[in-house]
């Protein structure tokens, strides 16, 4: 059960956090281009497919945590430092993305006044929360792997 658990909690977060880090790295560029400019409306609609994957992908990857709880809970590792560190970071990056990448690209797309700069910082920081979760997972400190 726990390789099945584990299975699904890594092709869950290739996935579902893959396109949201993409999409929504690409995101402020595009919005400075758009901005820059004339107002055709030819870079809207990039925006808005690019704002729709970040949207999307974001609620999938709640599937991420759920089975990575679960893959914990069989493996007995739910309380090792690690682990408490990835879960607070991984609550990190949601609250990064749910409160600041997804409304500045909101704000974006409907025409209201956003800053690109400031929406690429917030995603750089969404990126490198994600990458380091992702790198504790990989070498799980003090972890049975022998690794």
């Amino acid at each position: 059960m726990t390789k099945f658990l584990l299975a699904v909690h890594v092709l869950a977060a290739i996935v579902a956090v893959g396109p949201v880090t993409v999409a929504a790295s690409m995101f402020p560029p595009v919005a400075r281009r758009v901005l820059a400019a004339p107002p055709d409306g030819s870079g809207t609609g990039t925006l808005r497919l690019l704002h729709r994957i970040c949207r999307v992908y974001a609620l999938v990857g709640v599937v991420v945590p759920v089975f990575g709880f679960a893959t914990a809970g069989e493996m007995g590792v739910l309380g090792s430092a690690w682990l408490i560190t990835s879960i607070a970071l991984t609550a990190v990056a949601a609250v990064v993305l749910g409160a600041l990448v997804l409304p500045a690209q909101s704000a974006l797309v409907e025409g209201r006044v956003a800053n690109p700069a400031r929406l690429a910082a917030f995603t750089g920081v969404f990126n490198l929360l994600w990458a380091t979760v992702t790198v504790l997972m990989i070498v799980r400190p003090g972890s049975s792997t022998g690794a």
